[in-house]
């Protein structure tokens, strides 16, 4: 028997928290390796070099920069998210004419976590907007763009709030839902396609094909999100941190500047520590996932 529709919700709510604790835990420093290196493309010669020269200057609290704004974007971008999956989930079959409790094709599937992610991304930008900040805050201060003394998440949150009030928050918004909508239409139709893929080769049901194609399959979903989007979530870091020295430039003005003034290659800086970093990372986030949310669903079922 389904449980109620409130009850899903919460169990979807719950294990998406749990999956993405997992990410972050299992991802933050090449995280920050990314962000600095779409900031600041032309300061370090390649992902290893940024990662050695932050451990140099900032020690390994240096790489872990941004972790309590990260965890916060991560555990509310995911509850949300599957939340919003299931909800969508019923929505598409609404759409399609199917019964409740139909199961949906890997397609269908993937079109209900790229709307899903609509709603993901409301409570995705503040949160990364100041996870974003503190990672490159080291850079900004060196550089002279800002004062010093912006270096923790409370120092950050009230520099927004004086400078730009509430709507402050919600500066690469644009982007943001840009980057989600085929990311996640990528990232949840890679997941579900590699596990109907397990289950048909395995001959078992896609929920119990183990821990090892789970993560894998997390993984692909998160490396096809990341080859789709990736250069406009390059925009969306630019707009974040650059918003600390005033308003800055839009969407479309932002993509063009760094693509006339620093070439096409600058769009993809730090995709090097984004791809090493998928595996883990989304590979963890859909373990905790689909791990608790079956302990659940069994503690609802007895």
């Amino acid at each position: 028997m389904a449980p109620h529709p409130v009850v899903q919700a919460i169990i979807d709510l719950s294990a998406g928290a749990i999956g993405g604790a997992a990410c972050v835990f299992s991802g933050q420093p090449l995280d920050t390796a990314k962000v600095k290196m779409q900031t600041f493309p032309s300061l370090y010669r390649g992902f290893i070099d940024c990662f050695m020269s932050t451990y140099r200057q900032v020690g390994l609290r240096g790489l872990y920069q941004g972790t309590t704004p990260a965890l916060m974007a991560n555990i509310a971008e995911n509850s949300v998210l599957f939340m919003s999956y299931g909800f969508c989930q019923q929505v598409v079959r609404l759409m399609a004419g199917l019964e409740s409790d139909v199961t949906l094709s890997d397609l269908q599937k993937a079109c209900a976590g790229s709307v899903a992610s609509i709603f993901s991304s409301l409570v995705l930008c503040p949160t990364e907007l100041v996870k974003c900040r503190l990672q490159a805050m080291y850079e900004m201060e060196a550089s002279g763009k800002i004062a010093r003394g912006q270096n923790t998440v409370w120092s950050v949150v009230k520099t927004v709030m004086r400078t730009d009030g509430p709507a402050g928050f919600f500066h690469g918004l644009t982007p943001t839902i840009a980057r989600e909508v085929p990311g996640y239409f990528c990232f949840f139709g890679a997941y579900e396609i590699s596990r109907t893929y397990f289950a048909d080769y395995m001959k078992c049901d896609k929920d119990d094909i183990g821990v090892a194609p789970i993560v894998f399959s997390g993984g692909l979903g998160g490396a096809c999100l990341w080859l789709v989007v990736y250069p406009m979530d390059c925009v969306k870091s630019r707009i974040q941190v650059m918003s600390m020295m005033g308003k800055p430039d839009g969407f479309f003005a932002t993509f063009m500047t760094i693509a006339r003034s620093e070439g096409v290659r600058a769009l993809y800086s730090g995709l090097t520590p984004t791809m090493i970093r998928t595996f883990p990372a989304n590979g963890a986030l859909f373990l905790g996932y689909e791990a608790s949310r079956k302990i659940m669903m069994k503690q609802f079922d007895s």
